[in-house]
């Protein structure tokens, strides 16, 4: 079975507003670190020099937040309470909700702004397809080829109150993108709300899971590999940090033969 990858990386070089920091432990540092460590824990004394090369193994130390790379939001990211009860944390999540059948919506002519329901009704008609409960939707906008730089933090377009609740009204439950947000960028969310003092402009693909219990994929990659809209199934399950609003994922694209 052919398997797509559809994550992008997490990689301290790119440019985040969260910088990422990531401290490498060479092999020859990590002898000297578990002999330390085993003296300080267990009392045992262990020259790394008895070890070929002197050397164990390596070890990769990050800081980052949950929402660096492709990962999954978790209901009690989008607030403290929800009308459905407590919002579950990504640790409580139901794993049958991330290996579904999937089709990808191609949005990139959107530019960047708002996607509202009749362009996600208008790219559902165009390939024939109507999403099935459970289905995971993905959203293609084309924002991932600015991966790594600060265009990708504000040159993309993201899903509008109506056309979330579209989705979800169809029985989906895990809605995907390619971009930082599933909601639009902050500058023009911000911008509309000013000009209008319209709330309902500010953040209404993540408010609406206050409403309705859902999750979102964001920071999907590698759209252009998938070989149509749907066919394929995509298992994107989040790694399990207790008590987290969200959790990273390798997501994947698993193609019907």
């Amino acid at each position: 079975m052919p398997v797509i990858d559809l994550s992008s990386p997490v990689d301290a070089s790119g440019w985040e507003p969260d910088p990422v920091v990531h401290e490498i432990m060479t092999p020859a540092e990590g002898a000297r670190h578990m002999a330390e460590e085993m003296k300080v824990h267990f009392g045992l004394d262990f020259d790394p020099a008895d070890l070929p090369g002197g050397e164990l193994l390596s070890l990769d130390t990050l800081t980052l937040t949950s929402h660096t790379g492709t990962h999954v939001d978790a209901p009690s990211h989008y607030g403290s309470r929800g009308e459905y009860g407590v919002p579950r944390t990504i640790d409580r999540m139901p794993l049958d909700w991330f290996l579904r059948p999937a089709v990808v919506l191609d949005v990139r002519d959107a530019g960047a702004g708002v996607i509202g329901r009749e362009r996600i009704e208008k790219a559902l008609a165009d390939i024939g397809y109507t999403p099935r409960p459970l289905d995971i939707v993905i959203l293609h906008t084309g924002a991932s080829r600015h991966a790594g730089t600060p265009r990708y933090f504000t040159d993309f377009a993201g899903l509008d109150g109506p056309a979330t609740d579209h989705l979800l009204d169809l029985g989906v439950r895990v809605i995907g993108t390619d971009a930082w947000s599933l909601d639009a960028p902050f500058t023009d969310m911000i911008r509309r709300y000013q000009e209008t003092g319209d709330r309902s402009v500010l953040w209404p693909a993540h408010f609406a899971g206050r409403r309705r219990e859902y999750c979102q994929i964001e920071r999907l990659a590698n759209l252009d590999a998938l070989p149509g809209p749907y066919g394929f199934r995509v298992a994107c399950f989040p790694v399990k940090i207790t008590g987290a609003g969200a959790g990273w994922t390798r997501a994947v694209a698993l193609v019907d033969e």
